[in-house]
């Protein structure tokens, strides 16, 4: 089974995330993607300390697909800089990790 990872995207709207979420499931790059709303981020920027509402979206998806992932999200964002992180699943149920392999 391939390694599957979770990749923490910020953006800026419920919006920008609900339309990258649902291109990156269309194109089988991610297999789900989890969306928070109104998070705070405290941040310095170009010299300057920020405080901004953000939406974290949470995506699941193979280790192997990371860089085609942040390549497309970065053609999506609004940012210059997005955040787009991934973590690696050390332990998952095996029928969902099984799953996140068959749709990416």
């Amino acid at each position: 089974m391939p390694k599957t990872i979770v990749i923490f995207i910020t953006a800026s709207s419920r919006d920008e995330a609900k339309k990258i979420g649902q291109l990156l499931v269309e194109e089988n790059l991610i297999a789900c993607c989890n969306i928070v709303q109104s998070i705070e981020s405290i941040f310095k920027w170009q010299g300057r300390l920020l405080h901004e509402e953000e939406v974290l979206m949470i995506c699941k998806t193979r280790e192997d697909l990371f860089s085609t992932v942040e390549k497309r999200v970065r053609q999506l964002h609004s940012y210059e800089v997005p955040e787009i992180i991934a973590l690696p699943i050390i332990q998952g149920s095996k029928n969902y990790l099984n799953w996140v392999a068959q749709e990416t």
